[in-house]
């Protein structure tokens, strides 16, 4: 026994010290050269390349040798070339992957807003594998310009004089205001100075492009005379309107209509400018849902300019279309940022295509938003009883789609859900999220739901072998 600081232990208490490692084993792991010569490593070379391939070796010979100074235990050659492969699928694993959207937004924000038509992705895919005439006139022979290709399309579709395409709609709001009134007074209503997703707020945007902005009204109550008091009290060189695309204002509420507002501004000789957002240009009040102002209604309202997004209720790609006025579109078009914030040959693609379905009169069969949005509750049960059926599991219930992408707040559909009972749902949604393609539904009332309005067609046969593999796990 021995005697510490007063107190007697026993010799067996005492904590011995650790075995001596011997480090010689580590000799015994194989070389980088030696292990680049297997024809397991000439696979991963193959597949991979060599120089991802040599760091894959290279860091799990360092763990192996790491490993070993804490467990006394080393790989052997088949398992440092295996922990390799798994290294090198996680290094060139795509972070932005398709996913099975069957949540019930049909524009949903997180997951790449409006899926294509066959027609826009066959347009984008057939002018990305080769040459195009992006900016060649084949009539003359000689350097054209990107900017015919949609503008044509889009001033049939909406009787505009011109149109502009740029990368997004904030970008179109950002030129517009940055061309035709920096270092000027821009009069907007305070019940428009909105903050969509991603902190796009109005105000910050006007900042941006040097507009000086000169807010009129109340929150909720905006008057005629607001305008015309403010465009008599000082010299303003635009007046915009923002369309409150995410959110709605009710009860003790005032606003005069576009029209009314054009009347006072361009009595004054003030160019309107009308930001939509959404871009719809079809009437949503056909499918039960609320009015969406569409862009030939602004226009026909005498608006000067029109912005409105590309990839939301259009159904395209994403972009920032600007209709209207020729003389002023002719401004932006010559503006140095212009060039900065331009669309790119595959997105031109993309869009055109699309924009021939509205002219050819087939958007609701042809644009998947317009399939979703004009899908019968009849047509959508009958998929859910179907997914029920073929799982042997579950059953179908009613349930509510939304628009999403920041279009018609408040506003749903009618629909039919899968619902299937788990005792974690939330474990069960994580297994979904984790097939390939991910799966992304969600819970209502304790249980896994799954919209078949928001899944492709072609991708039920896909859904419901990762439904089977979830519910037996």
């Amino acid at each position: 026994m021995k005697r510490f600081a007063g107190h007697r232990l026993d010799d067996s208490l005492i904590r011995q010290p650790p075995p001596a490692i011997h480090m010689s084993n580590l000799r015994n792991l194989p070389s980088v050269d030696k292990l680049l010569q297997t024809a397991p490593a000439a696979e991963l070379i193959a597949v991979y390349g060599r120089p991802l391939t040599l760091d894959a070796l290279r860091l799990t010979l360092d763990a192996a040798r790491s490993g070993f100074r804490e467990m006394q235990q080393l790989p052997d050659e088949a398992e440092i070339i295996a922990q390799s492969e798994r290294r090198l699928a996680r290094w060139t694993a795509p972070t932005l992957r398709p996913v099975i959207n069957a949540s019930g937004v049909i524009i949903h924000t997180n997951l790449g807003r409006a899926p294509l038509s066959s027609a826009a992705m066959q347009a984008a895919a057939e002018t990305a594998l080769g040459y195009s005439n992006l900016e060649y006139d084949l009539d003359k022979g000689r350097r054209g310009s990107r900017r015919l290709h949609a503008e044509t399309l889009l001033t049939r579709l909406t009787g505009a004089e011109a149109a502009l395409v740029v990368n997004n709609n904030a970008a179109a709001v950002l030129l517009s205001l940055t061309v035709l009134a920096r270092r000027r007074r821009v009069l907007i209503a305070r019940s428009q100075l909105v903050e969509i997703g991603g902190g796009f707020r109005i105000p910050d945007v006007m900042a941006q492009s040097g507009a000086k902005l000169v807010e009129i009204g109340t929150t909720n109550r905006i008057h005629l005379w607001d305008y015309e008091q403010a465009i008599a009290e000082q010299p303003i060189k635009l007046v915009m309107r923002a369309h409150r695309s995410n959110f709605a204002i009710i009860g003790f509420t005032a606003e005069p209509a576009l029209d009314e507002i054009v009347r006072v501004a361009h009595a004054a000789a003030v160019p309107v400018l009308d930001d939509l957002g959404s871009g719809a240009l079809l009437d949503t009040a056909r499918y039960g849902l609320g009015h969406e102002p569409t862009v030939q209604e602004s226009l026909a309202a005498g608006a000067d300019l029109v912005c409105f997004s590309g990839d939301k209720l259009l159904g395209g790609p994403q972009a920032g279309i600007i209709v209207g006025a020729a003389d002023l579109i002719a401004k932006l078009k010559k503006h140095p940022l212009a060039r900065a914030i331009r669309a790119d040959k595959l997105a031109l693609s993309a869009l055109s295509a699309t924009l021939l379905h509205y002219l050819r009169d087939e958007a609701e069969r042809e644009i998947p938003v317009w399939r979703m949005i004009s899908a019968s509750p009849e047509e959508i049960w009958t998929r859910a009883a179907g997914w029920a059926a073929s799982l042997g599991a579950g059953e179908v219930a009613p349930g509510e789609s939304t628009v999403g992408g920041g279009s018609l707040p408040g506003e749903s559909l009618p629909t039919y859900l899968l619902a299937l009972d788990d005792p974690k749902p939330a474990r069960f949604l994580a297994r979904l999220r984790d097939a390939d393609p991910p799966v992304i539904a969600r819970i209502q009332d304790g249980r896994v739901v799954l919209d078949p309005r928001t899944v492709l067609p072609d991708q039920d046969e896909i859904l419901l072998a990762h439904l089977k593999n979830a519910l037996i796990l």
